[in-house]
């Protein structure tokens, strides 16, 4: 995991691999679970029996069940210290490039992309990211992914 003392600090990594999260499986009850949450009941994703027969041969996540999983995964390759307060501000060019099997394991790769100071004392945050899923050559998604956040500010005197 790298490790910044401050949002401002990272500007010094801008154009860097940061890394990558530990794999994170993705399993059918995960998959049903995202399904009742969203209202996204579609075959392929819920039912194992009649996807089997189906384009993927099996039963396949949501799309945006994986992207869901970003901000947790990004959080396991980088923190920032000093942060009292972080929003997610936007994804941009996010790709689906193939479909995540259920069972099968992901995990995030980030580059940071750029750092902005913005008003009101934050510094925006741009990272590259890409989902791959083990043992496929193709990731299963692409995106930029952007964040403000604010440094903590020293305590008044007392």
């Amino acid at each position: 995991m790298r490790v910044f003392n401050t949002p401002a600090d990272l500007a010094l990594a801008v154009g860097d691999r940061l890394g990558e999260s530990p794999w994170c499986r993705i399993d059918q009850r995960r998959i049903d679970q995202f399904a009742e949450a969203t209202g996204d009941h579609q075959w392929i994703h819920v039912d194992a029996e009649r996807a089997r027969t189906g384009p993927f041969g099996g039963a396949i996540a949501h799309g945006f069940l994986t992207v869901s999983l970003l901000p947790s995964l990004l959080n396991q390759i980088v923190r920032i210290d000093g942060v009292e307060l972080m929003l997610n501000s936007g994804v941009d060019k996010l790709r689906f490039h193939s479909p995540v099997p259920a069972g099968a394991r992901v995990r995030a790769v980030a580059h940071l992309t750029s750092v902005k100071p913005r008003a009101g004392g934050f510094t925006e945050v741009v990272l590259s990211a890409f989902l791959e899923v083990e043992n496929r050559r193709r990731a299963a998604l692409t995106a930029n992914v952007r964040a403000l956040m604010r440094a903590a500010q020293p305590a008044p005197a007392a």
